[in-house]
């Protein structure tokens, strides 16, 4: 289909409508257009605003930026500050101006490295290049410890002494490093014995025991001793210790802002007794269940008496042996003898415990929140405090989120106060609705836009387009028949007509003797004159369609 044929069939589409039709659909389209163009135009606005500026300097420190901005002034320059440390300015003027503030020895807080030789100076004595590098040097470990996140700005300085050909006078080398942190960002342990070691090994014969560390308030980093240590625990607990307490806080205040009707509705306090004691424990359990080790039995038995032996009084009787031959009366001796012993082994069970670093030992929290607000018989707004069911549930709630334990000891206080918000209670209900909507669906804002877009256009294709197409595009069953059956009519009437008045007419001249010659197109054109006529004062209105269809069909023959 070629672009000329879908024109005259848009045109022909165009001529068939009426001129309501023509007027809600150019309306219905211009509603369309200006919806389309306002999302454009709101998503781009403010990226179109400053589309033609480009960043002229970034990571700027306060006094630069200063600088360079009453330079620009001067020069009378356009020039925006979208965020600190950062200046924007025409891209067509970027690389001029570069080179202009460079020139003006703009920025000057920056540490200069190796780029110190970038020019050859001649003349200069070997102190001062001695110098030049040893500037340099400092330059570029200040950069590199500038790369680490909790830095915001480092100054380092290394004295050399001079060289002895005697080693007992030698004395080795040292450096001082001066850091400046980012607020609420400390260093730990590791990253400050890195830059102790970065330091040591950029420098010859230094070691890492004398690079010493400060920061910006003064405070010695990286000392072994005890204060220092203890110092630097100090901090890393409490710093802990306030980020859950901001946890629980943050949780308290998300779970109750959409039940006491926004976060400007409630405050909440948390505070947490937390052990950060190291405790190691050696145990020793021994078990009731005795196992036998080993067991041993000696059982001894003895029967009958010995020989008599020669024994009594010194004299030739008790030499004299036992007589042989004679029957004793006496009794015989018997010795029996049994021993067991048993040796039982015990189980032991040695255990040896770390407790956690960071124990809870009690959590208390403070909850407050808004009451109600009505109005009294005079129209004044009166405060109405929660009542206690309310407040129990809040109670509930509140002990869930901090994970309550009544064993620990833990507490939770929840009190109902007025607020300062009389401004906020006198704020319209559309004001009302609008905060309501951008405290829930804030974060859902271009979704829900784009989403309310496509249901109005949707609603607008169904209830109005698809509609208007199938009326427009329907072709009535009168409409198809009228007009060819009336034009049928109107020649079979015309032809009946001019005969009847022929032969009428004949008939009337013969009989009055005149003989005449009738003229044909004259009278076609009387009787035709005369039924239109009649018509006309009939059916005016299809007679005006007719004429209207018989214009259009000349007009498109035209074209």
């Amino acid at each position: 289909m070629s672009f000329e044929e879908l024109f005259k069939q848009i045109i022909a589409f165009s001529n068939n409508l009426n001129k309501k039709q023509k007027i809600v659909i150019g309306v219905s389209i211009a509603i369309v257009i200006l919806l389309i163009s306002f999302l454009i135009v709101y998503n781009s606005a403010s990226a179109k605003k400053y589309n033609n500026y480009a960043v002229l300097f970034e990571n700027l420190k306060p006094k630069d930026a200063a600088l360079i901005a009453q330079y620009l002034d001067k020069k009378q320059i356009s020039y925006i500050i979208p965020q600190d440390g950062v200046i924007e300015v025409p891209k067509n003027k970027v690389q001029k101006l570069r080179i202009d503030i460079a020139a003006q020895g703009l920025p000057k807080s920056g540490n200069i490295g190796f780029e110190l030789f970038d020019k050859n100076s001649f003349g200069a004595t070997a102190f001062e290049e001695k110098i030049k590098y040893l500037r340099a040097l400092e330059g570029e470990l200040a950069n590199t410890i500038e790369s680490i996140d909790a830095v915001e700005e480092a100054k380092v300085n290394i004295a050399l002494p001079k060289e002895s050909v005697f080693v007992s006078k030698q004395i080795p080398p040292t450096a001082s490093v001066m850091i400046k942190l980012k607020p609420n960002m400390i260093l730990t342990p590791k990253q400050i014995k890195g830059i102790k070691y970065l330091v040591a090994a950029a420098v010859p014969k230094l070691k890492p025991e004398n690079v010493k560390i400060i920061d910006q308030y003064g405070n010695l980093l990286g000392e072994n001793d005890e204060l220092t240590a203890n110092n630097e625990l100090l901090k890393t607990e409490m710093i802990y210790k306030k980020r859950l307490e901001k946890e629980l806080e943050n949780k308290i205040v998300s779970i109750l802002a959409p039940v006491v009707g926004g976060s400007d509705k409630v405050v909440a306090k948390v505070n947490l007794d937390i052990d950060f004691s190291k405790v190691k424990s050696h145990a020793t359990i021994y078990s009731p269940d005795n196992v036998v080790r080993s067991e041993q039995t000696l059982e001894e038995e003895k029967t009958g008496y010995g020989d008599k032996k020669v024994g009594g009084v010194p004299g030739a009787v008790s030499n004299i042996g036992p007589v042989q031959g004679l029957k004793s009366n006496q009794i015989k001796n018997k010795y029996s003898k049994s021993e067991t012993t048993t040796n039982y082994e015990i189980s032991t069970t040695i255990k040896d415990t770390i407790a956690p670093l960071a124990k809870i030992k009690r959590v208390t929290a403070a909850v407050v929140v808004d009451g109600h607000y009505k109005k009294d018989k005079n129209g004044k707004i009166v405060f109405v405090p929660l009542d206690k069911i309310e407040i129990a549930n809040i109670t509930n709630l509140v002990k869930n989120v901090i994970g309550f334990d009544s064993k620990r000891g833990d507490s939770v206080s929840v009190s109902s106060f007025q607020f300062n918000n009389v401004n906020n209670s006198n704020k319209s209900t559309v004001e009302t609705v609008m905060g309501n909507i951008e405290l829930y669906l804030g974060a859902f804002g271009n979704i829900i836009k784009y989403l309310i877009l496509a249901i109005v256009l949707f609603i607008f294709y169904k209830k109005v387009i698809v509609p208007f197409s199938r009326k427009m595009l329907e072709v009535k069953p009168e409409e198809k028949v009228e007009k060819p059956k009336k034009v049928l009519e109107i020649e079979e009437e015309e032809e009946d007509t001019y005969d009847k008045i022929k032969e009428l007419k004949e008939k009337v001249e013969t009989q009055l003797g005149i003989s005449s010659s009738v003229n044909e197109e004259e009278l076609k054109y009387e009787v035709l004159l005369e039924r239109i006529t009649k018509m006309v004062e009939e059916k005016p209105q299809e007679v005006a369609k007719v004429l209207e269809n018989l214009l259009k069909e000349e007009i498109e023959k035209g074209l």
